[in-house]
This record gives C-alpha cells, structure tokens and sequence, in this order.
C-alpha cells in the first residue's frame, strides 16, 4: 500500500529546509541522532517509496519506538540489527504506532512479543486494523465489487480486486490482544520529556502525531509529508465517506496547534522545517484540485474518467485502485459542499456531473 501520491511537478512547492546532510541507510540498523535522545531510523520498504523512517525515543534503560515498518524479513533483520547496533540492546518499552497502515504497525506484533512491550494506539486506528486484517483470505465481498462497478471499472479490473482481496494483513504481524489508547492531545511522558498527541483524519481514522516543546520535534507520521501528498481515499466499507474533509480540516487543526519553529519527522522522505508552509501548500493543491474536478464535470462523468483532473500521470495496473478511491474522495467532497450530483444507473454505474 502506497501512503502517498506523487505532486504535479507545475505546481510551485514552498522552500522547505533539510537540515540533515546524511540519512540512516534503510535496514542497516544504524541510526541518526535527530535530537537529544531521539533516534533517527529507517526501515526498507518495496516499492517506489523504498523506506520509512521510524524514530526510537529514549526511555530510562530502554526505548520508546514510534512506527516499526512492514513485516518481512528485511524489516526483522534490519529490527535485529538496529537492536544490536544503535540502540545498543536496551529493551524496547513500548511501541506507539501513528496509525493502523502495514509500513506503521506491520512489525508491532513482533517487536511487542519480543520484548514484552504494549502497544500504544488510538482507538479507531487499532480496532480499524484488527477489522481490516480478519479480511485475510476471505473472498471479495458483494459490496466491493458493487463499489468498483459503479466507480466504472470494466470486469478485468473487478477481476483483479477479488484475487488480491484480503491482502491488507499479510503486511501486519498479528497485534496484540490488548492496547494502550492514546487520545487526542493526550501527554505522554517518555523519558525526561513530554510528548502531546496531534490526532488527524483522513489519511487513516485516526492517525496520532506527537509534538514535543522543548525539542521542538513533530512526529508526523503521514499527516504531513514535504515532497508527496498522503493517499486519502474513499473505501468499499463506507462508499459516502468525506475523508478528504476530514484531512484538510485536520491539517489547518494541526497548524493551529504546532508552532511553525518544530523539525518535523515524517515517515517518509526527510526531516524538515517550514510545516507551516507544507501545510498550506498542501490544502491549496486539492482546493486547485477541486476546482479543476468540477470543471471537468460540465459533462457527466465516472470516478475514473477524473483523473486526467486531479493526477499528473497516466494511471496504470496497480496504481487504478488508490486513484479510483482518491478521485471518489474529491467527488464525495464536491457533493458535500453542494458542488456536484451524482445518478447511478441500471447498469450499477455511477455518473457525477458539477451541480
């Protein structure tokens, strides 16, 4: 699963500062120092985004993890490397996942046995996780198919959705029967620091970023990216879903709450200043977004005759389900300000045109 969709290279992006000449080498179990006591790590991941940092926080004699990677084997290599290596065989603690994406939570079943160490979640990222993985090798269900057909996807297409059904798990070690709830501006104590949980929506339920004061550090996990947009997508499970709502309000939420000063730490990509102007860059692209989405609907359209609208490349083979659940997400919000309608036909297609 991909966690974010590449910008429009014409859109003019805000000057960003990298302050970190070397990053770690995903899977080598070394480690940067981000801050005092924060370390800096990366863990290999397939595909175009190739890694995703994760950060372990000193805590007493042993460590506090946020984020652990996907499972495989490369990612619990790379676990019993840095366990050796840069954290220096201290135990891990605890483990607190941003939210419930397999490249997030996928090594948290495992890091936790090892160790004894609880998991740390909020509510709707846990139990949405544990619903989504008891999917596995279950059959593609009516209504995903019923979604799909309406998003107009020919039946190759629909084909394809039922053989990979019920993937989602396969990426995640089982989680724990039990869990920590973290809650929206929460303080966590972790090491000599306070840590205050930043909840936001849309990209997942209910996706927790962590902002320490005097480190002036902002875990952002997916919420905010520098150089991709986070994937925020409407789902079979909830076909009349506003997530991209959800998101953009939850991005003006964060910057009402984070003072610009922070390093934000993302999953992916680098650490960064300038989480202001990322934030405002972000908000502003998908605004143009739905203003160029409801032009194109002056003549009625499907879900998937609007990416020419709102991608910068030709969407092709895998990349058909997150623009199709993307391109719903701008509808649904479109439809939600009044701004577009939409009929489905006896043929089960759904055609939107601009209200």
């Amino acid at each position: 699963m991909s966690d974010g969709t590449e910008e429009s290279p014409h859109e003019r992006r805000p000057i960003l500062v990298y302050p970190f000449e070397l990053a770690p080498e995903p899977g080598a179990g070394d480690a940067v120092e981000a801050a005092p006591g924060v370390l800096w790590l990366r863990m290999p991941l397939d595909g175009s985004l190739g890694f995703i940092n994760v950060w372990a926080i000193e805590d007493g004699d042993g460590w506090t993890l946020v984020d652990t990677g996907m499972r495989s084997d490369p990612t619990a290599a790379a676990w019993r490397a840095a366990f050796k290596g840069a954290l220096g065989g201290r135990p891990v603690k605890r483990v607190i996942a941003t939210h419930m994406h397999p490249d997030h939570v996928g090594m948290a079943g495992w890091i936790g046995r090892k160790f004894a160490a609880p998991l740390w979640m909020t509510r709707l990222e846990y139990l949405t996780c544990r619903l989504m993985t008891a999917d596995t090798g279950r059959e593609a269900p009516v209504d995903g198919t019923r979604f799909y057909k309406a998003a107009g996807w020919d039946e190759a297409a629909l084909e394809g959705y039922a053989a990979r059904f019920g993937g989602f798990g396969k990426g995640i070690y089982p989680l724990p029967d039990s869990y920590r709830r973290i809650s929206d501006g929460e303080v966590i104590r972790i090491g000599d620091n306070d840590w205050r949980v930043v909840v936001g929506c849309g990209h997942s339920p209910e996706h927790a970023c962590l902002y320490q004061p005097e480190l002036k550090l902002f875990i952002s996990g997916d919420q905010v990216l520098p150089r991709i947009s986070s994937n925020v997508s409407v789902y079979p499970t909830e076909p009349n879903a506003d997530p991209l709502h959800d998101w953009l309000t939850s991005l003006a939420k964060v910057k009402g709450e984070t003072p610009d000063e922070v390093l934000v730490l993302p999953a992916h990509n680098d650490p960064f200043h300038g989480l202001h102007a990322r934030i405002d860059h972000l908000i502003k692209g998908h605004e143009r977004g739905l203003t160029r989405l409801v032009r194109s609907l002056a003549e009625p359209k499907r879900a998937i005759d609007v990416f020419g609208a709102l991608f910068a490349r030709p969407i092709t083979g895998d990349l058909l389900g997150m623009a199709t659940g993307e391109s719903l997400a701008h509808l649904n919000c479109l439809h939600g300000r009044g701004m577009a309608t939409h009929e489905t036909g006896q043929d089960g297609v759904t055609w939107w045109r601009a209200a």
